[in-house]
């Protein structure tokens, strides 16, 4: 009788100890997914990004809100992917929008918004529109710490894809 207790009790475990890896598992095409090649950033435009991130700053400090904090890594690579995915598919959008803030959040970021445009040829000119929308505006009053800048031109169009992701 003990024998027989001790192996249901021995066979619960192996149950449980299979259930739980299954359930509580990752796969791996996940962790994949969110992995990013920091070598894109060097595809960005960094001087029309840093006349964004100002004219972005200067409306900030207009509000008393602190200026952002350029993260030319991890939120500038995944932005520029994202540019990159919007020129190969000529349409401007926020797909898959999750991977890249769930790309952030895996390394620290607590929140995570992003604004994207088009066919804009001028630093002040993206901006401007940005803030003439409720929702864009809104994104660039909040209380982020950081942005990461995708802008890419487009040869075959002569036009500026944008993408910035906006974290704290």
């Amino acid at each position: 009788m003990i024998a027989k207790k001790h192996s249901y009790g021995l066979l619960y475990l192996v149950f449980l100890f299979i259930i739980l890896n299954i359930s509580c598992s990752v796969p791996e095409e996940g962790i994949r997914d969110m992995s990013i090649d920091l070598s894109l950033v060097n595809n960005n435009d960094w001087k029309m990004s840093k006349d964004i991130l100002t004219y972005i700053n200067l409306h900030r400090l207009e509000l008393n809100k602190k200026p952002l904090i350029l993260d030319s890594l991890y939120a500038t690579a995944y932005a520029i992917q994202h540019s990159k995915y919007m020129i190969e598919t000529r349409t401007v959008n926020h797909n898959n929008f999750y991977k890249r803030s769930e790309g952030l959040k895996k390394r620290g970021a607590v929140k995570v918004a992003e604004n994207v445009a088009y066919a804009y040829s001028s630093a002040q000119s993206v901006v401007n529109a940005w803030i003439k929308s409720v929702e864009h505006r809104g994104v660039i009053e909040s209380n982020f710490t950081h942005i990461g800048f995708g802008v890419l031109k487009c040869i075959e169009e002569n036009r500026y894809y944008y993408t910035t992701l906006y974290y704290k």
